[in-house]
């Protein structure tokens, strides 16, 4: 699931334009009522007032929603209804005298320049748009990209994703998720990289980068977060720059083994998971979150590992802050813990897509930041880390 602003499927071997996104319909249609408006106090002005020399700033309206083709015919009507309004007794109670007036030829002339200015403008902001929506498509296409498909089932474990980028420029956010089955069992991997733009996106890639690859070798999950954090310091100091010390990352690390019906955690400074059940919903915190990564080295505590009962039925919410950052049009913070009590206890897919619908309501379609989230649940008694054959775990069609 992705909130797309401007998005385009293409199919293969074929180029597809990225479509524009539309303008509010007011703007669209503010030329029209403006010209509307000139024709109800036209009749109610005397013969020495013309309101029409008004027209003179449709062609400018245009341009704010229209091509410019569109503002240079905008421009040649306005022209022509200043002529029609100027020497069209029935109309305007004007003699058709009044038609090529000097201040009425002024008035055709300033409309001419006024609306070649309209359609120079209107061309660059079209370009712009059409820049800024290949960035959006580009930042998507490298978000998908970064977070690969999730396997919606690996051994008995059900797993969901969920990523909602926020409309805001072309901007890839650095939240991030993953799983991975291990022979130590299913580990999986939530995290929200410091700052926006291509730093966060190469510290994303950094961290997923390690985490994929030492999952599959530490032992334990406080050895897999130290050689994440190893990896992470190591990247910020090829980096350079003054920052190095803020380049930061927030982070659950979790693993669900294959021989017990249990979940530990490791949080370096993230939101506290919660673990879904069918009679609660509560956060697995116990108040010993470590350092985000790549400040640990600056306390030097060891990782704390902690352990809750995971059962059949139970699902371990991940989540990224950009949630419950979410406000609504009074500023109120999104109440994620009283949502996901109303709601009772949902399949992981219709978890999500409960969540992703109820982001959008509660915040009016305008998410001010990135959003992950990734829930997976325990379904029967059989290993919860075993690798599905092949062809049986269901990569997805991207990011949900």
């Amino acid at each position: 699931m992705r909130l797309g602003r401007t998005r385009r499927e293409p199919e293969a071997g074929m180029a597809v334009r990225t479509q524009l996104p539309a303008p509010p319909a007011w703007i669209r249609w503010l030329p029209a009522m403006f010209v509307a408006a000139l024709l109800l106090v036209e009749p109610l002005t005397p013969v020495d007032w013309p309101v029409s020399f008004a027209l003179i700033t449709v062609p400018l309206l245009a341009a704010f929603a229209q091509g410019p083709l569109v503002v240079a015919a905008v421009t040649v009507f306005a022209v022509l209804f200043e002529g029609v309004l100027a020497g069209t007794p029935c109309c305007a109670g004007r003699s058709v005298g009044y038609l090529w007036d000097r201040h009425y030829v002024a008035s055709y002339i300033c409309t001419i320049l006024v609306g070649a200015i309209a359609t120079v403008l209107a061309s660059h902001r079209t370009r712009r748009e059409r820049t800024l929506a290949d960035m959006r498509f580009v930042a998507e296409i490298a978000q998908r990209v970064l977070l690969r498909p999730v396997p919606h089932r690996i051994g008995n474990l059900l797993l969901e994703s969920l990523y909602l980028s926020a409309a805001a420029e072309a901007r890839i956010g650095g939240d991030l998720y993953e799983a991975v089955p291990t022979s130590y069992g299913v580990r999986l991997l939530i995290g929200d990289v410091r700052g926006k733009g291509l730093l966060a996106v190469e510290t994303a890639a950094t961290l997923l980068g390690a985490f994929r690859e030492a999952a599959h070798d530490e032992p334990d999950l406080p050895a897999l977060a130290d050689r994440v954090e190893i990896s992470m310091g190591r990247r910020a100091t090829l980096l350079g720059g003054s920052e190095v010390g803020e380049r930061f990352v927030t982070a659950v690390f979790a693993e669900i083994p294959a021989d017990g019906h249990l979940v530990r955690i490791v949080n370096c400074g993230h939101p506290p998971p919660l673990l879904i059940r069918s009679d609660e919903v509560r956060e697995l915190d116990r108040g010993r979150s470590a350092p985000p990564l790549n400040l640990g080295v600056l306390v030097g505590e060891p990782y704390n590992v902690d352990v809750y009962d995971f059962r059949p039925g139970d699902q371990l919410f991940l989540y990224t802050d950009g949630i419950t950052e979410t406000r609504d049009s009074h500023g109120t913070f999104y109440p994620l813990l009283e949502r996901l009590r109303s709601w009772g206890p949902l399949p992981p897919r219709e978890l999500m897509e409960q969540l992703h619908r109820d982001l959008l309501a509660y915040s009016h379609d305008g998410l001010q930041d990135d959003t992950a989230a990734l829930t997976a649940c325990l379904l029967a008694d059989q290993p919860a880390a075993t690798p599905p054959p092949s062809g049986a775990a269901d990569g997805s069609d991207g990011p949900r």
